[in-house]
């Protein structure tokens, strides 16, 4: 690899998320394979910095817990899981599966999904497991997500039982995120930042995400759920 590197200063590593991909390689390969994806690669400056700042804020309020509450419209339209949508949000969400050609499964059963373990948690349900698991109801929950499906209705009872959520745009000024704000990949960047530094990570759905911090933090020895 290192003479590419030299002749052609950027080598792009195809496929390197692909499952098969990955069995039977030789442990070297793999070592490499984490220094290259949890240390080598680097976030630009400016998210590395406001990445910094939202962790610090943090800080000083006290511990706090990352919560990937994947519950976003695009997750829930792909992945068909529809439990405690109402019908319309329902056509909404199928209207959008629709609307993406390369979005392969068009017709799903949500009950079957949810029945096999494949859908996200619901807030809903995310409240009960976090009480379940004993986390201090005064903590600070900061959520790694875009806008949650159904809003406030879908949140509320979250926040009756953790009262102290927060997200970058109520921790930061609207002019920190200005560059970011139409990009999603670089804000799901800053959350990412922020869930390797946080006390707790709880993820509610098993996507990439997940497993990139998961990785990221076993790597360093810090605390998941």
């Amino acid at each position: 690899i290192l003479p590419l590197i030299r002749k052609h200063k950027v080598v792009h590593l195809n496929r390197t998320d692909a499952r098969l991909a990955n069995n039977g390689l030789p442990i070297e390969i793999q070592k490499l394979r984490c220094r290259v994806n949890f240390n080598a690669l680097k976030f630009t400056s400016q998210i590395e910095q406001l990445g910094r700042k939202i962790v610090k804020i943090l800080r000083e309020r006290g511990p706090f817990l990352v919560l990937h509450l994947r519950y976003e419209m695009d997750m829930l339209a792909f992945s068909g899981c529809t439990h405690g949508c109402d019908d319309s949000e329902v056509e909404e969400l199928t209207r959008m599966r629709y609307a993406y050609p390369w979005w392969k499964e068009k017709v799903i059963n949500s009950e079957l999904k949810r029945n096999d373990g494949l859908c996200p948690l619901t807030p809903e349900e995310t409240a009960l497991i976090l009480k379940a698991l004993d986390i201090d109801q005064r903590i600070q929950i900061y959520i790694a997500a875009g806008e949650i499906f159904g809003g406030e209705r879908r949140m509320a009872r979250l926040r009756a039982t953790y009262p102290n959520l927060v997200r970058k745009e109520t921790l930061l000024e609207p002019s920190d995120l200005m560059y970011f704000q139409n990009h999603s990949s670089q804000m799901a960047a800053l959350d990412y930042l922020v869930s390797l530094e946080s006390d707790i990570f709880v993820p509610t759905y098993d996507g990439n995400m997940a497993k990139v911090v998961e990785g990221h933090r076993r790597l360093h020895d810090t605390s998941l759920l």
